[in-house]
């Protein structure tokens, strides 16, 4: 046997685990409990059991860790989407065996994800790949075990429905969503988000321009970033009225201090060297702030921002539990909660978390453009 096939052997610990629960899984036939209403196909239940084998059995082999991966990620996911499948009308029938099955190809994709994330390439574009390729595994098997879970174990749908209805409540309601995420994200959350990272922005210059103003403004601006948002929002409702303009009020306030606190701190992150030799270039406070302090300052505005562009969308939705229209993501949330629609609060969720984190991505992508030369976007 050779050293690279005995590397193989010895590192792929979720191949032999998943080997030896597949036939653990096989001795305690059968998947469903004897009263299911429909029973796996004799062809159904060789699949699953030869795919899930097959994928152990692969990842013992000494190929290169792409091929290997890709091919662990295909017999996983066709032996566990034949799993899935066969839980329909059976919900709450799942036996030992379906659970063992479900592990054992589990095994298999964290197997897949781990030869990912030791492959090196010398192109951006395939690093970019992998890195979007390593999360969506992993977070499709998030969705994979709380489909299998809530529906193998018949979870009651208004405690827990399964991503695949929630899936399809989105389907159903794309109008309704799509105007509520006009009203939060595109009225509320981007005025606001604008109005209080601008305004704390210039805040934070003034304040380091003037001292008397940055010994008073930070205490202030530390008490005022403890307020909570529930006392916050009803006051503003009275103030704004029951529009968007309310909503963007409150996370104007919450996205107000952390700019303030972190353009102060990144002002001051310039060494002490770079400003004595701006100093003896003769650069004024104009000068040493465009061409020194604030570039220095970019990774804790960014920070600032990045933080922000979650708080902003919290702020909002809950700013909406306390008057609004009859249309927004905090209000449709409430509304349907009370109406016991438990898909339709969970599909706000999932696309509030969509919307969140892709105003997130802008932001990171905005960060690595501006702050390139930072030893964080260049590897050091």
């Amino acid at each position: 046997m050779s050293a690279l096939m005995r590397t193989s052997l010895l590192t792929s610990w979720q191949g032999w685990l998943s080997l030896a629960l597949s036939l653990a899984a096989l001795a305690t036939l059968p998947l469903l409990d004897p009263d299911a209403v429909a029973r796996f196909a004799p062809m159904a239940l060789f699949a699953i059991f030869a795919l899930s084998i097959a994928g152990a059995v692969v990842s013992f082999l000494p190929l290169p860790p792409l091929f290997l991966a890709a091919a662990i990620f295909v017999f996983c996911h066709l032996s566990t989407s034949i799993l899935i499948s066969g839980l329909s009308g059976n919900e709450g029938k799942a036996a030992t065996a379906f659970f063992l099955m479900i592990a054992a190809n589990w095994l298999l994709a964290w197997r897949c994800v781990s030869l990912l994330s030791e492959i090196r390439t010398r192109s951006r574009f395939a690093d970019g790949l992998l890195g979007l390729a390593i999360p969506a595994i992993f977070g499709a098997w998030l969705l994979i075990l709380w489909e299998a879970l809530t529906r193998g174990f018949g979870v009651p749908f208004i405690l827990m429905p399964p991503p695949s209805s929630i899936g399809l409540r989105i389907a159903a309601s794309l109008s309704i969503l799509w105007a509520d995420v006009q009203q939060t994200i595109f009225k509320a959350v981007l005025a606001g988000y604008i109005l209080g990272c601008g305004a704390g922005f210039v805040v934070a210059i003034l304040a380091d321009r003037f001292a008397f103003l940055r010994a008073g403004l930070m205490p202030i601006g530390n008490l005022m970033s403890a307020l909570p948002i529930i006392g916050v929002a009803p006051v503003m409702v009275m103030w704004f009225g029951f529009d968007w303009q309310s909503k963007a009020a409150v996370v104007t306030i919450m996205t107000f201090f952390p700019m303030l606190v972190n353009t102060v701190a990144g002002l001051s992150a310039s060494g002490t060297m770079e400003r004595d030799l701006m100093r003896s270039y003769a650069s004024d406070y104009r000068q040493t702030l465009m061409k020194l302090r604030l570039p220095a300052a970019m990774p804790f505005i960014f920070n600032a921002l990045k933080i922000n562009s979650t708080l902003a969308l919290i702020g909002a939705i809950v700013a909406e539990f306390f008057g609004t229209p009859i249309v927004g993501m905090g209000f449709r949330i409430s509304t349907e909660i009370g109406r016991m629609n438990v898909d339709m609060v969970w599909a706000e969720i999932a696309v509030a978390a969509l919307a969140g984190s892709l105003f997130y991505g802008v932001v990171a992508l905005a960060e690595r453009a501006t702050t390139f030369w930072h030893p964080s976007n260049r590897g050091g």
